[in-house]
């Protein structure tokens, strides 16, 4: 079965065939980020009228590199939720078209289930020959880390982007339980915050992961948030970091948080990118200990989201599957991907002339 999947929820304009919910056929990513480097960040209205210029070129390419027509595709799979309105308006609007065109079936997809099934992706991750024992085997005697091509169930995911932090379980294919999110900032959220102190340009799990390389993750102590059960809290970590930079370099609170760049040295930015990024990291991984401590019946981990690419976190969970770098932040194939195994799971097709966008839903809806 092959699926054309459309991805557009923020800034990357995406299409991908892919073939029975693993082998990619093609895979095309067009990206804003140069354009919101210039801003720190992403600018909806802008995100969106890149979106309308690039589609239906993106579509194209993704299909003439797969090597098909429209008669070789068997279903058309598109991101409605969560996402910025305007990108996800473009995103379905062209679906939707496509699928009333060509006669196509079309599965409206959730965002961060994508993000999961990047995980059942040919191409994925390095992580398949994993240790015998690690941080996720102590906390959980039962969980077996596997060297299988594709993750077994039941299953934690730990879902970690710019806009979302959360631990789900599932028990199968398309089964999605929310046990544990953010109370306030995502972590990628976080690592774009942190490095907008240091100075650093956007988006900043890169930046921070580029100027870590050179520092020292032991000089600045930051506190882990005391936050019940199995959420996050971020906003805080952000906050510590900002008062010891302010402190570092001899200046009050009320100090413009954006100046600061400019009283740090290389040094001081490469000692607090990479105590922040060992501080995320550690606390991403407490709570996922805790969550198989929780679910002692789990056989497999996966990783998802844009911050899955981050190396520290990579190297840190060797037990875990990964999705491969290319394959961690927004894409098209995963979208093809997750609708795939909806489709085995019995999910209907979506009426293209009745599907809506929801800038923000739950995964469990």
């Amino acid at each position: 079965m092959k699926i054309l999947g459309i991805e557009t929820s923020c800034d990357e304009t995406a299409a991908a065939v892919v073939e029975d919910g693993a082998r990619i056929l093609s895979n095309v990513v067009v990206s804003q980020i140069d354009i919101f480097k210039e801003y720190g960040g992403v600018i909806p209205e802008v995100a969106a009228r890149s979106h309308l210029e690039a589609m239906m070129p993106v579509v194209n390419k993704a299909l003439s590199d797969a090597s098909c027509n429209w008669d070789d595709i068997d279903a058309i799979a598109v991101t409605h939720a969560p996402g910025l309105l305007g990108s996800l308006l473009i995103g379905t609007l062209t679906a939707r078209t496509l699928a009333i065109l060509h006669d196509k079936p079309l599965y409206a997809v959730h965002h961060l289930k994508s993000h999961v099934y990047a995980n059942w992706l040919d191409s994925t991750g390095e992580n398949r020959l994993s240790p015998a024992s690690g941080p996720l085997k102590s906390a959980c005697p039962s969980f077996s880390p596997s060297a299988r091509l594709k993750p077994i169930f039941p299953l934690i995911a730990l879902v970690v982007s710019g806009g979302h932090t959360q631990i789900l379980y599932m028990a199968g294919h398309n089964q999605f339980e929310i046990i544990g999110t953010t109370n306030d900032d995502a972590v990628g959220e976080c690592f774009d915050k942190v490095a907008k102190i240091l100075g650093l340009p956007y988006p900043g799990g890169p930046s921070i992961a580029k100027a870590a390389l050179t520092g020292d993750a032991s000089k600045y102590k930051f506190p882990h948030p005391k936050v019940p059960e199995l959420d996050f809290s971020f906003s805080g970590l952000k906050t510590a970091v900002l008062r010891a930079v302010q402190k570092e370099v001899g200046v009050p609170i009320s100090y413009p948080s954006h100046q600061l760049k400019e009283l740090l040295n290389p040094k001081q930015v490469a000692d607090f990118a990479a105590s922040f990024q060992k501080t995320a990291v550690d606390i991403l991984i407490e709570k996922l200990k805790m969550a198989l401590e929780q679910h002692p019946d789990v056989k497999s981990v996966v990783v998802a989201g844009g911050v899955s690419a981050n190396e520290v976190l990579r190297k840190a969970l060797k037990e875990a599957y990964f999705p491969a770098p290319k394959l961690s932040g927004d894409n098209g194939a995963m979208v093809a991907a997750a609708a795939y195994y909806e489709v085995q799971s019995g999910v209907k097709s979506t009426d293209p002339y009745s599907l809506n966008i929801y800038p923000r839903v739950s995964i469990e809806k």
